[in-house]
């Protein structure tokens, strides 16, 4: 990235699709901004000592560390960014983009049988618990643990998949 026409080009593809990824981060426009500002000046800062193979997937990261850096210094859990991610796709997961989708049919494919097709039909066919209960014979307390553990499972299986947060956020019809 030592080449300035390269960077500005670089700068020139990348600025919008970073600000928006910043700004479902953040919810702040100003902020947004100059987390992408600060990434770029950091990155020709640092022109002569990185070793960047994908600058893609290396400049996202670099925004979602500044947001968690950003929160981290003025007392905020990242923590609460990540739930939210997770959040994002347990509730959108049915309008997400069909090449992610592999990915998180394995988690779904990990749930026991009768935890996958209880949160199938809540999410999926947005199904009441109080429905679900009687197609299944089964109390709403049974539901609603079953919807709850699957969820647990599920945010504890998105940690290992971070890595799509900026592809699904990105690749979303707002």
């Amino acid at each position: 990235m030592k080449n300035p026409e390269l960077f500005e080009q670089t700068y020139t593809q990348y600025w919008k699709k970073l600000n928006a990824f910043s700004y479902t981060m953040t919810q702040d426009k100003d902020l947004a901004q100059n987390v992408v500002q600060d990434v770029f000046i950091d990155l020709w800062e640092r022109k002569d000592d990185l070793n960047i193979n994908a600058i893609e997937p290396y400049l996202f990261r670099a925004v979602k560390n500044q947001v968690f850096k950003h929160y981290q210094n003025n007392r905020f859990d990242k923590t609460i960014l990540e739930d939210q991610f997770e959040d994002y796709i347990i509730d959108n997961f049915a309008s997400i983009d069909p090449e992610v989708m592999d990915s998180l049919y394995l988690l779904l494919d990990k749930l026991p049988e009768k935890r996958k097709e209880v949160l199938l039909m809540y999410k999926f066919q947005d199904m009441s618990i109080d429905m679900i209960a009687d197609e299944l014979g089964i109390s709403k307390q049974t539901v609603k643990n079953q919807i709850s553990s699957a969820l647990k499972q599920l945010r504890e299986g998105l940690k290992d998949l971070a890595w799509l947060a900026p592809y699904i956020i990105l690749h979303q019809k707002f």
